[in-house]
């Protein structure tokens, strides 16, 4: 978009009634009109926010922004130095961020961090929660890093669905202990639920009677591309869920008929989310995350209420890779669902092994990271391998 059509957007985006417009790359000044942008956001009313690695995030960039009225400024950390660099694959990423971090909490504009969480980061999650509060972030967002991109191809970096059942509790800990003596709010990701035990304890307004409702693509949330396509989310994959251009239509006809699709085109749920007590309300969770899995929505394994309830009766989810993301933006690959008995040598898995460590023993303050660069790259650079075998949940 040029910048004519970039500001004609933020004027559509206003008088839809938007609350914040997130700027989000790549890296959002790799475009220079970018703060001439963000300060029409602001003197039309709404709150800017910026997502960034913050590998570039220099003074003049941050004077920058607090000029053009940038209320809020997220980091990516992904876990300690050693482990958010090679997650990123660039030394020295994790430094600049938190340089970057120091820089944007003393300019005033409120500091906010995010982090994936996945079998890499979830046992140093703790280590992340200290280091918000040396560089003064005002919240966290976690998200469960999901099957697309760069970790279509790593299914070894992905959680797996029965890990759930010691993130939750240590997430429940990390909030009361870490997050709330400090004033750092804690907001779980879309696609970190959902009607569990501790739903009340971790998701943000919870204790206020705010409870999930379904995915929020195309109500509550737009995504807008670069090129000004638009779909309901920013994180759905292109090919499927585009449903119009700016270019092309106004705004506020393509929300219009997005807000349509959800009532007269629901997702169909399938599989344990169908027979769930939650269904109606929860309509299958995040649609990014079962997408991106299975090629189409209304199953999440990624459920703590569906883990607890699959190992109260003896199981545990696994998923396994059936055939390979294509190479394409926003690509994914396909998985399957394996139920398998629970049995004790759960704890013998090394993500819940350091988990439970990092909460009994604590992280040294120097701390680089908890894995080994043998143990990172072996993640890392892990291929998809075709499951073969197990017993594949269909759709029922």
């Amino acid at each position: 978009m040029s910048t004519a059509e970039a500001l004609d957007l933020v004027h559509q985006l206003a008088d839809l009634g938007v609350r914040e417009v997130t700027l989000i790359g790549g890296e959002f000044y790799l475009r220079d009109d970018w703060d001439q942008i963000a300060a029409e956001i602001a003197r039309r009313g709404m709150l800017c926010s910026i997502v960034t690695g913050a590998r570039q995030m220099t003074d003049e960039r941050v004077r920058r922004a607090a000029a053009a009225g940038v209320g809020k400024i997220s980091l990516s950390i992904d876990g300690l130095e050693r482990t958010h660099d090679e997650i990123r694959g660039s030394a020295g990423s994790w430094r600049a961020a938190v340089s970057a971090g120091r820089r944007i909490s003393a300019s005033g504009i409120d500091l906010a961090v995010n982090t994936q969480m996945n079998r890499l980061t979830m046992p140093e999650l703790p280590g992340v929660a200290d280091l918000l509060v040396d560089i003064g972030a005002r919240s966290w967002m976690v998200i469960l890093t999901a099957a697309m991109g760069r970790a279509a191809d790593r299914p070894k970096l992905m959680l797996q669905p029965y890990h759930l059942l010691y993130l939750f509790p240590l997430l429940a800990v990390i909030k009361k202990e870490q997050l709330d003596p400090n004033g750092i709010a804690f907001f779980p990701g879309n696609n970190v639920g959902y009607f569990g035990p501790l739903a009340e304890t971790l998701r943000y307004g919870a204790d206020r009677g705010h409870v999930w409702s379904g995915c929020g693509a195309g109500v509550s949330s737009l995504g807008i591309e670069a090129d000004g396509n638009v779909k309901g989310c920013p994180s759905l994959p292109s090919s499927d869920y585009v449903r119009g251009n700016i270019r092309e239509r106004s705004l506020r006809d393509i929300s219009a008929n997005l807000a349509r699709e959800r009532v007269e085109a629901p997702v169909e749920l399938w599989g344990f989310c169908k027979t769930c007590p939650f269904a109606e309300r929860c309509r299958g969770g995040c649609t990014w995350t079962s997408h991106v899995l299975f090629g189409r929505p209304g199953n999440n394994p990624f459920c703590h209420s569906r883990a607890l309830a699959l190992a109260e009766a003896g199981f545990v989810e696994k998923l396994e890779p059936v055939s390979a993301a294509p190479g394409k933006p926003f690509d994914f690959g396909r998985y399957q669902i394996v139920e398998t008995p629970l049995g004790p040598d759960l704890e013998a898995d090394p993500v819940i092994g350091l988990t439970l460590a990092s909460q009994a023993f604590g992280l040294r303050p120097d701390a680089v990271g908890l894995w080994s660069r043998q143990d990172l790259s072996d993640t890392l650079d892990a291929a998809v391998t075709v499951a073969a075998g197990g017993r594949e949940q269909r759709p029922r």
